[in-house]
């Protein structure tokens, strides 16, 4: 992929004027000088006898919400963001964690324009009240949440001597990676932007195929290349549409014609209902026929952005945790009716059950720990804390071993992994990782484990034979990419996200939000083999039984409205190198759903965590009910690591 050329004197809206008011005119409702102002700053501009620009510095407000696409509202929309702030040198930005959010979070920098004053801007700890940062330097910046990375802001601060919008020479990205404006990087970082704050963007997948065409806003930008020359973008709507060669006709979702065994629940973490102010609902497919069955939104407890789930040994029970929330809740699996809802810290992101005792763990992203139910989670039984000391570790998605003995916690805030030994509830040393680590994977036989680390683009493998934890090695992502041209050379991942081994121990799957791909890694030799395409913010993974033997790869994304299948070994060698997507299942309701609220928004959006039943990892296999529910487990299926089977 190269670069298009863009004549920087093709811009034909030449004056400072002209720009502004071009887009103010993107903004809804815009129909007042009030709202211009509002939309470039609120202090507004005065001019002296002379005519000169006078303008007081300005203080733009980000409320942080709950709310899908908007969750850092500036208050107006523009090309249906409502999370873009165009900004001038000296304003002031402030990011309100207040009433308008159930949790904690952070205003992390995410990137910025190199070289400028009080970057990175962080906070030792999730929070709740406001934060602010005055920006000085001209370009572009991006502040992300570090406990739910969808959660954007971008703030352009424009150079008055320019008449486009300026996004700086170079920005740097937290990771330390400098980039020009006008790389490939930059470009996918600013249209994934887009397409994350504009629900309208998402991709709507049918059974007979659609278009996506995302929507840019059509104002011209000024970059530069890696020479440091200008490169004037007239339009960046038709710009992009260009470079990423849109719009894009996507596949028809059609399902695999090979049935997986029991279920597949996937978050539908967007989906708005009707008698709920927060998002979110879980949804049941059946693998024997590939229909959505259930919808379960539990409006009585109003559920908020349900993340991920977990089961319990019997496989009667579905744990959700509310991510933006302090919440986990409990319902029927068969019925979706609510059993409880538990109050166990702020945001709690994933759960999972010790296969010794069925007790229940969840993390606590906006805290330092993993806090232990007692099955059936009808109270707290500790609380286990993940450093001895110094910032909270704000853990992501943990994993369980197969003797219920260890945990392994990604640690968003403090960029380390921390290893648990359960019973006696002690951590070893800490483990350095890469930046915002999110997801960890053991393997089923314990004897190392891996961590995906979100804004390095890494999967840290770290070895359990060792006296203590050793980081083995990691494994980059990026390592067949070109980040100014875009080249790519082999299997790519970017942004990775759930990262589980397969239960097996033979392949480790990950789904990349960048890229929007799923990539592969074989354990034997910790090397990347292999990517597939996947959709936009591709998100969650976990492995389910297939019928006959072997297992499916279930794929969610955060910004599609379909659930991806793939089959990690087709002609069963072994080897995931012919690794193909199976099918493809809509995870829309239609007339045959059972739901317990009606979707108004959203409908399938927001695919997070996904859980297949039943539960088919070592260790928590040979304890599913040998019932007619499950009876097309096979023997090698219910023995991942093989024997028992004659």
């Amino acid at each position: 992929m190269r670069l298009p050329h863009f004549d920087r004197g093709a811009v034909a809206l030449r004056s400072r004027r002209d720009r502004l008011l071009l887009a103010s005119l993107l903004t809804v409702g815009a129909t007042s000088t009030a709202m211009v102002v509002l939309a470039f700053g609120g202090a507004g501009f005065a001019h002296d006898g002379a005519g000169a620009q006078i303008r007081s510095a300005a203080v733009h407000t980000y409320q942080l919400t709950d709310n899908p696409g908007n969750w850092l509202d500036s208050g107006i929309e523009i090309a249906g963001t409502r999370s873009l702030v165009v900004a001038q040198p000296g304003d002031t930005i402030k990011f309100d964690v207040g009433s308008e959010t159930n949790t904690v979070h952070t205003a992390t920098s995410l990137l910025w324009p190199t070289g400028a004053a009080d970057m990175p801007f962080d906070q030792p700890r999730a929070y709740n009240g406001i934060e602010q940062v005055q920006l000085t330097t001209p370009g572009l910046y991006v502040f992300v949440c570090k406990l739910h990375p969808f959660m954007l802001g971008a703030v352009i601060v424009d150079d008055s001597a320019t008449p486009e919008l300026d996004l700086g020479r170079t920005i740097t990205l937290i990771n330390g990676l400098t980039v020009p404006t006008a790389s490939d990087l930059a470009f996918r970082l600013v249209r994934g932007f887009f397409v994350i704050t504009n629900p309208q963007n998402y991709q709507v997948y049918t059974e007979t195929g659609s278009t996506w065409d995302p929507v840019y806003p059509p104002v011209p930008v000024l970059a530069y290349d890696q020479n440091g020359d200008p490169v004037s973008v007239p339009d960046l709507n038709a710009a992009f549409q260009s470079y990423f060669h849109e719009p894009v006709t996507l596949a028809s979702a059609v399902p695999p014609t090979q049935r997986g065994v029991g279920q597949v629940w996937v978050d539908t973490e967007y989906e708005q209902t009707a008698a709920k102010t927060k998002p979110g609902t879980a949804t049941a497919v059946d693998t024997s026929d590939w229909n959505v069955t259930r919808k379960v939104a539990l409006p009585s407890v109003n559920m908020n952005n349900p993340h991920n789930m977990w089961t319990n040994r019997s496989q009667s029970v579905i744990y959700d945790t509310q991510w933006f929330d302090d919440k986990l809740s409990v319902f029927n699996r068969r019925t979706g009716a609510l059993i409880r809802n538990i109050t166990v810290g702020d945001a709690p992101a994933h759960v999972m059950t010790r296969v010794d005792t069925d007790q229940v763990h969840v993390s606590l992203n906006g805290e330092g720990s993993v806090v232990e139910l007692s099955p059936l989670a009808t109270h707290i039984d500790r609380t286990i804390e993940l450093q001895a000391a110094g910032n909270p570790a704000q853990p992501h998605a943990h994993w369980m071993s197969s003797d219920g003995h260890h945990m392994a916690t990604p640690n968003s805030n403090t960029n380390d992994s921390t290893f648990v030994h359960v019973v006696p509830g002690t951590i070893e040393p800490k483990v350095d990782t890469g930046w915002l680590p999110i997801a960890s994977a053991i393997m089923p036989d314990t004897s190392k484990y891996y961590v995906s680390n979100y804004l390095s683009s890494t999967i840290s493998v770290i070895d359990l034979t060792t006296p203590h934890p050793t980081l083995i090695k990691n494994i980059d992502l990026l390592a067949n990419y070109d980040p100014i041209s875009g080249d790519v050379t082999g299997a790519l991942g970017a942004l990775p996200i759930q990262t589980p081994v397969s239960p097996n121990g033979r392949w480790v799957f990950t789904a990349n939000t960048l890229t929007g791909t799923i990539t592969i890694i074989d354990t034997a030799t910790d090397t990347l083999i292999k990517s597939l395409p996947c959709d936009a913010g591709c998100h969650g993974v976990n492995f389910g039984a297939k019928r006959g033997g072997g297992y499916y790869a279930y794929v969610s994304s955060k910004f599609s409205n379909e659930l991806i299948v793939v089959d990690p070994d087709p002609n069963g060698d072994g080897s995931a190198a012919d690794a193909v997507i199976a099918g493809r299942v809509l995870l829309t309701a239609d007339g045959d759903t059972n739901a317990d609220d009606l979707v108004i928004g959203n409908a399938g959006m927001g695919g997070q965590g996904v859980l297949p039943i039943p539960v088919v990892y070592n260790g928590w296999v040979q304890n599913v009910p040998n019932s007619s529910e499950f009876k097309a487990l096979t023997c090698e299926q219910r023995h991942p690591l093989g024997g028992g089977c004659g």
